[in-house]
């Protein structure tokens, strides 16, 4: 398989000010994180909030601007400060995001926030681009006549399948999902995420699914990443991530995810201490206040992501055996 998405060190930081004559604070969002996805392949992105995962979903969708690093999509590849024209990029990829109730826009109808990217992008006359829509509400399970209706007519359910149309509409190859059935009920997030593993196999849709859910990820991920304060700490094919996660970390998380089966649940990991300030992460490894593992070593380098079995992991405990 090819890589359709590679990151190369990327990196954010955005500048907080503090006072008309004090020096801005750096925030470190993202830090030096690489990865790839597979052309056709779901690639999952979870850690805790503030790990960075919202932010490397509007690097990827070309929203904003990496402070460092490049970003390849499709062969075409964007480095930070040298974008170039992107235009052809945003048509390749998009974003559906967390907040249905407030990702459309009231004012509008359905037919025309769905119409809108093909007004922008395209030159379809606009019986053409209604024909299109159309076609595309029947794709998302809803009817023709909801083309003319206003969004607060629809429930949570209907109202994220609009905003995957709208997503679909330039025929991308690579969708971004944020969080996209987390303020959805339970009942309903079944439907979405049945409806999103039809559409990409019958579209060869490549999925970066962003959660905090470790359950809903391991329904649809076939590779996660694991985040910790803006870098990856593990890489791994689902199964190996389930079924003998490495990284101290990794392993809380999974401790914390509930479990149906009353065979299944394991001793809980409970973290001791907070999540480190990105305006001032800790030296060495970033995990290494909250980690039962650490040593001296921990606390002055960083490890950087070494081959483990099927799993990359940034951990010097995993590398010395020590876990």
């Amino acid at each position: 398989m090819n890589a359709i998405v590679t990151a190369r060190n990327l990196s954010q930081v955005y500048e907080v000010k503090r006072g008309l004559f004090a020096k801005p604070l750096g925030l470190k969002a993202v830090k030096e994180t690489s990865f790839s996805v597979e052309e056709g392949e779901t690639l999952a992105i979870v850690g805790e909030s503030g790990c960075g995962k919202s932010t490397l979903a509007r690097i990827l969708t070309m929203i904003e601007e990496p402070t460092e690093g490049e970003l390849e999509i499709d062969g075409k590849v964007i480095a930070a400060g040298r974008t170039g024209d992107v235009k052809s990029l945003r048509s390749t990829v998009q974003i559906v995001f967390q907040n249905p109730y407030g990702a459309l826009n009231p004012r509008q109808k359905v037919g025309a926030i769905i119409e809108e990217p093909l007004k922008i992008n395209s030159n379809l006359s606009r019986a053409e681009r209604r024909e299109k829509v159309k076609a595309l509400l029947a794709e998302v399970g809803l009817r023709p006549e909801h083309y003319d209706r206003y969004p607060h007519m629809f429930s949570g359910g209907q109202r994220q399948r609009i905003a995957i149309a709208r997503a679909l509409i330039l025929d991308p190859k690579i969708l971004v999902l944020d969080e996209p059935v987390s303020a959805l009920d339970v009942s309903i997030q079944a439907a979405v995420l049945n409806l999103l593993a039809d559409l990409q196999d019958r579209l060869n849709l490549t999925y970066v699914f962003i959660s905090h859910d470790l359950s809903v990820v391991k329904h649809v991920a076939d590779r996660v990443l694991v985040m910790y304060l803006g870098r990856p700490v593990e890489i791994a094919p689902k199964e190996a991530l389930y079924g003998e996660p490495k990284h101290p970390y990794t392993r809380a998380l999974l401790s914390a995810t509930p479990a149906t089966n009353p065979d299944e649940r394991g001793e809980r990991i409970r973290l001791t201490g907070e999540l480190p300030s990105p305006f001032d992460p800790p030296p060495g490894c970033s995990f290494n206040p909250r980690c039962p593992y650490a040593n001296d070593r921990c606390r002055a380098e960083r490890p950087l992501l070494k081959r483990h079995g099927a799993s990359e992991v940034a951990c010097f405990a995993v590398d010395e055996g020590r876990i």
